[in-house]
């Protein structure tokens, strides 16, 4: 076989040692190890910076520094006495230990003034420097423990303290809310003097008797179910004659209003003077007495009865029968008047009417109320609004619970409502005998274990399953007792001055006044010479 000649021939390879193919290798991984090193150490740093500026931002914000943290630290020490200092000053004051506050109060003053000087040198303060300081605010604080200054003592004192003042509060408001009571009980002398010259009058003018004897030639509107009827019961004259007066003055139709006024005998010739004597813009007004109604006596009436048991009489009228124990508001004897609780027999008082809006005589009235008598009750006897936005005026709150008769018959989270504008259908009233339903509870309740205080309760039961709930503007309660919202105020047809300070009293709320006032002629004479203000 023919070899080819040099030219053509490949050339020869040369192998690469394995030592030095070993080395680069090693190289390599060397190489590759001290990336990853650097990586860990890249992504490690920030974590550490994360925690030391967390660490950092912590002593800024309580202005610790790394000296205080120190166990051994003077600084600290003095701080920590001068917290307990503090509070043993206080103490010492409240104690009217008045010398050892003042030393104490020293001794704090020097202690923070070597820790001042620490401040502003930037050098931590030495034990010899601080060594007398710590001593005598160690013996300062011991001296207080001695005094039973430790918080254990101090919080019994305290407490008894609390419970004295507990005490005396409890007993300031019982005396607040009786002399309150007191005087809303009151007959101002401008009132009295008013009904003395009220009856005066009447008796000694005529030509007064002969203008209500040409009223009763209006005796048909009293009857006239196409009218708007109102009733009030009241021996208040001035109360009553701004009630008539503001529903009046903003009645569109005040011709078609008739106001059934219902007094008591002291009252009536003086009331029936007043109305004769003034105009309000052509409403007719009538004026009766209780005392003329022939239905309403003791066999009837379960009050009246009630009125004639000498423990009932004791209990309202003396107040001796139980040591003081029930508040005086619970004692009212004008809870037991026939002219608070008439509204219970509207149908036997006018029992030619088919529909009535009954007023308190503490209401002041601003927006029309014609609308009212159009209103569809829904086949119930009673028109209210409701009082129950709150807990406090559910039905739990007026009533005896724990009583089983209580307890079966109603829902004690059923929705109150108030008495002062309610609209009654006499038809309805009449065919469910309604004041049937009254005199059974008033009966029931003859030991006063159903309920405690006025009509509203008796109200509730009598008319429970019968009400309807009315708009909240047509009826707007607090201006003698509460501070009311200002939309409510403006809206509200009727503002009713429930509570103690009603308008005519000098206990009145002074910012409410103004409403009820406007409806008042202070330039009426006989005012004048009353010096009603």
């Amino acid at each position: 076989m023919r070899r080819r000649a040099a030219d053509f021939r490949r050339p020869v390879r040369r192998r690469v040692p394995d030592v030095l193919w070993w080395a680069l290798f090693s190289v390599v991984v060397l190489l590759f190890i001290y990336v990853l090193s650097k990586g860990n150490q890249v992504q490690s740093r920030p974590a550490l910076s994360k925690r030391m500026y967390k660490h950092d931002r912590i002593m800024e914000g309580l202005n610790i520094t790394e000296e205080m943290l120190n166990p051994n630290s003077v600084t600290r020490q003095l701080n920590d006495q001068i917290s307990l200092a503090k509070a043993f000053v206080v103490i010492a004051k409240e104690s009217n230990n008045l010398q050892f506050a003042w030393e104490l109060s020293a001794q704090i003053r020097n202690s923070k003034i070597l820790l001042s000087k620490a401040a502003t040198r930037r050098v931590p303060l030495t034990s010899m420097e601080s060594e007398q300081a710590i001593r005598d605010m160690a013996l300062m604080l011991y001296q207080a423990q001695q005094l039973h200054y430790d918080s254990a003592t101090m919080i019994m004192r305290l407490k008894a303290k609390i419970q004295t003042l507990e005490e005396q509060s409890n007993s300031v408001s019982e005396k607040s809310s009786k002399y309150g009571q007191i005087a809303a009980e009151e007959v101002p002398k401008s009132l009295y003097c008013l009904g003395v010259r009220l009856t005066t009058e009447w008796f000694r003018n005529l030509n007064l008797q002969k203008k209500l004897m040409e009223k009763r030639q209006m005796e048909m509107k009293l009857k006239d179910n196409d009218l708007y009827h109102f009733c009030v019961f009241s021996d208040n004259i001035i109360a009553t004659s701004v009630a008539v007066n503001s529903t009046a003055i903003n009645s569109k139709n005040p011709e078609m209003v008739v106001f059934h006024l219902v007094t008591d005998e002291i009252n009536y010739a003086a009331m029936k003077a007043w109305f004769a004597m003034n105009d309000f813009r052509g409403v007719t007004v009538e004026v009766q007495k209780f005392e003329d109604f022939s239905w309403l006596n003791a066999s009837y009436v379960p009050v009246l009865k009630q009125l004639q048991d000498s423990e009932i009489q004791n209990y309202y009228f003396s107040g001796n029968s139980d040591d003081g124990k029930t508040p005086i508001k619970f004692r009212n004897p004008k809870y037991l008047s026939m002219l608070n609780h008439l509204r219970f027999y509207i149908p036997e008082v006018f029992p030619a009417l088919k529909k009535v809006v009954f007023l308190d005589d503490d209401v002041v009235v601003q927006k029309d109320l014609s609308p009212l008598f159009s209103i569809d009750l829904n086949g119930n006897v009673n028109g209210a609004v409701e009082t129950c936005m709150e807990t406090f005026h559910r039905y739990h709150k007026y009533l005896n619970y724990s009583h089983p008769l209580i307890r079966e018959h109603f829902d004690p989270d059923a929705c109150g409502w108030a008495f002062g504008m309610n609209v009654f259908d006499l038809v309805e009233w009449r065919k469910r005998n309604v004041t049937g339903i009254y005199h059974y509870w008033q009966e029931k309740n003859v030991d006063r274990t159903l309920w405690k205080l006025g009509t509203l309760p008796p109200g509730l039961l009598t008319f429970y399953g019968l009400t309807e709930p009315l708009d909240s503007f047509w009826h707007v309660l607090g201006f003698g007792y509460t501070t009311v919202d200002a939309q409510l105020v403006e809206k509200g047809a009727v503002l009713h001055f429930n509570g103690n300070s009603k308008p005519w009293l000098k206990i009145a709320i002074e910012k409410y006044k103004p409403m009820w006032e406007k409806y008042v002629d202070y330039s009426h004479p006989l005012l004048q010479k009353c010096n009603f203000h």
